[in-house]
């Protein structure tokens, strides 16, 4: 029996479409973290004016480190070294992915609320009025609305079905509904895996540049011969700290904002799952 191929067809490719291309705009984001950490966080204008620093960027001279004497935060982030460009990319990552998610899932969630929206349908399927439970689908325009859409389409298709046994059916309108479901579920997570790889790899990288930071505030110490240098012995701890706070600070936001869309997910997938039993109930009571 075929139903729907051409139109499921579309909604595949529209699905896939939906959201940021991650081979696209990752590259783009590092570069951007990279821009921001050279010209924004590098500019003259946040470090002491000094007759040494002079182009585009503090990063464009050959001022020695110790020279560089911040005047406010973005200058003493600046100083974190040659880490903190990959971390302030991973905070941007994290910040554009997160909005992307979130007018992803909004999207998801369709019009109006879904709770009523289920409690309508099972109400309208309660009583066997099919036609306005699709034509609720239509105006939920979400994606609870396309499951529940694809599995009253198959539902009347069935109910009409001579060929197939009361239990046929059950098993063929489950698999419709789980086959909307598994068309809905990649749009849904797509990018998901970003916020929660940088979750784990922002610490990482900031470990790293604890390490370089920390490596290089005892290698000042071991070279001044047992008098320390405490401008380069200042420079090597801070840029560890420095590392370790931008990458926790990333990490942290990158997971909680990962359980935060998880639950959304969560949330229309038990929607989706609860008005499917309702469905296959309506359908086993009525035919």
């Amino acid at each position: 029996m075929e139903m729907n191929v051409s139109k499921n067809d579309e909604q595949v490719v529209a699905r896939k479409a939906g959201g940021l291309n991650p081979a696209v705009i990752l590259p783009i984001l590092l570069v951007l973290g990279f821009c921001v950490w050279l010209f924004v966080l590098g500019n003259p204008g946040n470090f002491k004016a000094d007759p040494k620093l002079s182009g585009l960027s503090a990063a464009f001279t050959d001022v020695d480190r110790k020279d560089l004497h911040p005047l406010g935060f973005m200058g003493m982030i600046y100083m974190g070294g040659i880490i903190v460009p990959f971390l302030v990319s991973f905070m941007i990552i994290v910040i554009v992915f997160s909005f992307e998610r979130y007018f992803v899932l909004s999207k998801a969630s369709g019009a109006g609320n879904v709770d009523n929206f289920v409690v309508k349908v099972r109400s309208l399927l309660n009583s066997n009025k099919v036609d306005e439970a699709l034509e609720e689908c239509d105006r939920q325009q979400g994606s609870v609305g396309n499951v529940v859409k694809e599995g009253l389409i198959t539902y009347k298709a069935l109910a009409h079905d001579t060929t197939l046994n009361k239990e046929q059916k059950m098993v063929a309108l489950n698999k419709a509904i789980e086959e909307a479901t598994t068309l809905e579920m990649p749009m849904l997570e797509k990018n998901m895996m970003i916020l929660s790889t940088l979750g784990t790899v922002a610490t990482l990288v900031a470990l790293l540049g604890t390490v370089i930071g920390m490596i290089g505030a005892f290698f000042a110490l071991g070279a001044s011969g047992g008098t320390p240098d405490a401008a380069a012995l200042s420079i090597g701890i801070s840029e560890a700290l420095i590392n370790t706070a931008l990458g926790i600070g990333t990490s942290a936001v990158a997971i909680i904002l990962y359980n935060f869309f998880t639950s959304k997910i969560d949330g229309l997938t038990y929607k989706i799952d609860e008005i499917a039993m309702s469905i296959q109930q309506s359908f086993a009571e009525f035919h």
